[in-house]
């Protein structure tokens, strides 16, 4: 074995012995070695240096130095980035300046890109995050699943505004035992509202909100809206409650008129004069609010406490005003420290401060008293300050004249611009007084709340300068929902309602579940007043009822919002929905023709809830209906028609009953649907859609569906009611009658009654028996003429007369009588029997095979 592994060795080294020269010496380097040899030998070739003096001659020519250029390069030190690009002596206090500066201007750019990049992709996040909140939140209302958090199932489809898609079965979702006291407490304010429009009256809408909102006070959003409706309040003017009419100074005509009583200037041109006085309405109004609620405030903190408050027996504003300044500042004998350092004491007492809560709480008048009882003190100081703040006071619209404002800009310019010992509130109302300097919009120890901040920048607004409220809003937009809701939830939708942005209000309200509720009754409420803009069908989404276009101010789905939320429980209470659909043609004055579609919306909603609602009684009182003595009855729709903007009878019929009664055949409500027709007076369309219904159940087993039993009794009512009044004769009444003998046959045979099945059925004259083939074969040619639903219908009354005829067969051949009798008798049943086999076998292939063969049979045995 080894001497086989030896030679093989030899062999092995004998097979590269023919490559070998004794000229060239053998090589005994690694593969790294040879590599490196390799790069030595190209970096060697000239080559290489002729292709870059070739570069550099073109470089040249250029007027570029590439050698000294890349010298530059590869001596290139990155620390020395930020340096000067020539050494500072230590004198050159301008270089260095200059170079600090340049620097500065360099960090600041760069923190404003990275600031603006994070700033996009938090805002690209965000909104990301809320559009997908928004689909899925829609998805699992169109599927049914679970849509909040608090388990709301949704499981009704719901068909689009712009589609023709049958109407889905709406189940609402489980509402809990608060939330239905709470929309019980709203129904009654919308029932309130309509009452009135059809009265031709105004009504206190606003606050009849404010009474459901109070009476669901347990929930933590109430309070809030409470300060919502109070703003929509004092923006609006509305009162809290209007004299009856009964009363002899209220006439109808004297009384105030709410009902879209902006909207003409709302919906207008926003660069008009009139738009300008609304928005400083707007402004007013929320500033008052806010007074209004800072003023709520002090009186509870003082009942609270009232030792510390120390109010005694004067319960004049000024004295509620020192005593809660009292209870805020003052601690263990002595004024806070920031109040020591920087507010000017005048006996004692923050005077400064006792002013600005004056006006703050909206009491100017008190607060010029109390500066008049301390002029001497406060012209000492400030000798210009009474006759400026006096001016202002009795000025209307809170704005003195130029000159004035003039010279507080000079003082405050002078003495508290930079001055760090200022008294934060001289400054405050130094800066109210003279509008001055509306960018800084926060003083310190003044401004503390985002109540206050608001307040301040509203009783700043001017809108003959910086833009007034739309600036303001502007900055507001700017800040966005998290700078406001950080502390406290919910503030956002009352900031965009203040500075007159209603349509994002209410969007904001929606978003969240807990106040779906009051943001539809807010959207009513901004309709009803003609704060409300309402998009175009066009422009309108699926997905969100706000609409955001960059050419025109926001727009709100008034329908879209209503919708939503009546679908709850618009099958358990149908009147109640139609209260809210009602609220839609509220907008029915808005141009471009979005006041026409709001009102077709309108009417599209009503036929959904006739469609939609439980049958029964309360049906018929929504929709109408008869008497038994025959008389009309109109229902909660035809009373209501003029707030639906229906004109007539005829177009009430038209674009309700006619078009509901079509959706309700569509969705298989059949008797619901001839009843409508009938109270449309469409009664051929009746008598056709009865025709129709009794064929589809003349098969089915009487008493299995109580569908069925409830079409059998309307069409006996209707029937009876048309035959009285001589109505809609012709064929398909005919075909009705003759289907309800048929059942009334099938009812027959149920009970064993055979005889009367046969008599039944021989009334009809539906099948020829007497044996004449002439006749026979005319009716069998006319059987074509018949209404469709007796043809449908011939493989049931035909095996019906033959198993008649085949009981009656058997019963009197098993009967004890005479022979005779039996005799003639059991040869007319065969001679009938006979004549239906005739007529079945000329229309046999109108019926199924085992059908024939079934009467065959049963022909056979009546023959034996």
């Amino acid at each position: 074995m080894a001497s086989d592994l030896s030679s093989l060795l030899n062999s092995s080294r004998a097979l590269n012995s023919h490559l070998s020269r004794p000229d060239l010496p053998s090589v005994n380097l690694s593969l790294d070695q040879i590599e490196a040899q390799s790069r030595r030998l190209v970096s060697r070739q000239p080559g290489a240096s002729s292709d870059a003096d070739r570069a550099n001659y073109l470089l040249a020519q250029a007027h570029v130095d590439a050698p000294a250029l890349a010298n530059s390069i590869a001596h290139l030190n990155t620390s020395t980035t930020f340096s000067p690009l020539q050494p500072l002596q230590d004198t050159d206090v301008a270089g260095y300046l200059r170079h600090a500066h340049e620097q500065n201007l360099i960090s600041t750019i760069e923190e404003g890109r990275r600031e603006t990049q994070e700033h996009f992709y938090r805002l690209l996040e965000e909104r990301s995050h809320k559009d997908w909140e928004a689909k899925k939140r829609r998805v699992f209302e169109e599927l049914g699943g679970r849509a909040t958090s608090d388990s709301k199932a949704l499981a009704e489809m719901k068909k689009s505004f712009h589609g023709k898609a049958a109407l889905a079965a709406c189940t609402g979702p489980s509402l809990t035992l608060q939330m239905q006291s709470k929309m019980m407490a709203y129904d009654r304010a919308i029932s309130e509202l309509n009452g009135a429009r059809l009265r031709g009256t105004s009504c206190p809408i606003i606050h009849l909100l404010m009474q459901a909102a109070a009476s669901s006070n347990s929930e933590p959003s109430s309070q809030q809206m409470l300060q919502n409706f109070h703003v929509l309040a004092k923006i609006t003017g509305e009162p809290p409650a209007l004299p009856p009419v009964e009363h002899a100074g209220a006439h109808i005509l004297n009384a105030p008129l709410f009902e879209r009583k902006y909207a003409r200037v709302y919906l207008g041109d926003s660069d008009s004069r009139e738009a300008a006085a609304l928005r400083t309405q707007i402004a007013k109004g929320s500033r008052e609010a806010l007074e209004d609620q800072f003023w709520d405030i002090i009186e509870r903190t003082i009942q609270s406490r009232p030792m510390e408050a120390r109010l005694g027996g004067d319960p004049s504003v000024a004295n509620k005003i020192r005593a809660f300044l009292l209870m805020r500042y003052y601690k263990n004998g002595q004024w806070e420290d920031r109040i020591e350092a920087t507010t000017q004491l005048v006996a004692g007492q923050p005077l400064w401060a006792k002013l600005y809560y004056l006006v703050r709480t909206g009491h100017a008048q008190e607060a010029l008293d109390e500066a008049l009882k301390s002029q001497q003190a406060i012209e000492h100081r400030e000798d210009s300050f009474m006759s400026h703040f006096r001016s202002w006071v009795e000025s209307p619209e809170r704005r003195l004249p130029k000159p004035h404002r003039d010279h507080l800009q000079t003082v405050y310019n002078a003495h508290m611009l930079h001055s760090a010992s200022a008294d934060p509130f001289k400054l405050a109302l130094y800066k109210l007084m003279g509008k001055l300097e509306p960018s800084r919009r926060t003083v310190p120890q003044v401004t503390m709340t985002t109540e206050d901040w608001l307040w301040f920048q509203l009783a700043m607004v001017d809108e003959e300068e910086e833009g007034g409220l739309r600036g303001l809003t502007e900055v507001l937009l700017s800040y966005g929902e998290r700078h406001f809701d950080g502390a406290k939830k919910g503030v956002w939708p009352g900031v965009l309602l203040m500075c007159g942005q209603f349509e994002r209000s209410v969007a904001a309200l929606w978003e969240h579940p807990e106040t779906e509720i009051e943001a539809v009754h807010l959207a009513i409420a901004l309709a009803y007043h003609g704060l409300l803009r309402v998009p175009s069908r066009a422009e309108t989404s699926d997905i969100s009822p706000l609409t955001l276009s960059p050419l025109s101010p926001p727009a709100l789905s008034l329908p879209m919002l209503i919708w939503r939320y009546v679908r709850q429980f618009v099958k358990l209470d149908a009147k109640e929905a139609l209260q809210y659909v009602y609220c839609v043609c509220l907008s029915a004055d808005q141009g471009d023709g979005v006041g026409r579609e709001n009102v077709e919306t309108a009417w599209e909603l009503v036929r959904r809830i006739i469609v939609l609602a439980h049958s029964g009684p309360a049906w018929e009182e929504l929709v109408g209906g008869f008497r038994p003595d025959g008389t009309r009855f109109s229902g909660v729709i035809e009373q209501g028609a003029t707030l639906l903007h229906l004109q007539n009878t005829a177009q009430y019929n038209e674009q309700i009953l006619i078009r509901a009664a079509h959706d309700s055949e569509e969705n298989d409500r059949i008797p619901e649907a001839i009843k409508l027709y009938n109270l449309a007076g469409n009664y051929g369309t009746v008598i056709s859609c009865l025709a129709q219904a009794l064929g589809n159940t003349l098969a089915q087993p009487a008493g299995e569906t109580e569908k069925g039993k409830i079409i059998e009794r309307t069409a006996i009512e209707i029937l009876r009611h048309y035959e009285r009044t001589n109505r809609a004769v012709g064929k398909d009444r005919d075909a009705a009658v003759r289907l309800l003998r048929i059942r009334e046959a099938l009812n027959a045979k149920s009970s064993g009654r055979f005889d009367v099945v046969l008599e039944i059925m021989e009334s009809t004259d539906l099948i020829p028996l007497d044996g004449d083939v002439a006749k026979i074969t005319r009716k069998a040619e006319e059987f074509k003429d018949l209404h469709d639903a007796l043809q449908r219908n011939l493989q049931v009354y035909l095996p019906l007369t033959m198993e008649a005829l085949a009981a009656v067969h058997q019963s009197i051949k098993n009967s004890a009588t005479a022979e005779t009798t039996r005799q003639m008798t059991l040869t007319v049943l065969r001679k009938k029997s006979r004549s239906l086999m005739v007529f079945g076998g000329i229309l046999k292939y109108r019926m199924s095979p085992d059908v024939y063969s079934y009467l065959a049979r049963l022909d056979v045995e009546i023959a034996l």
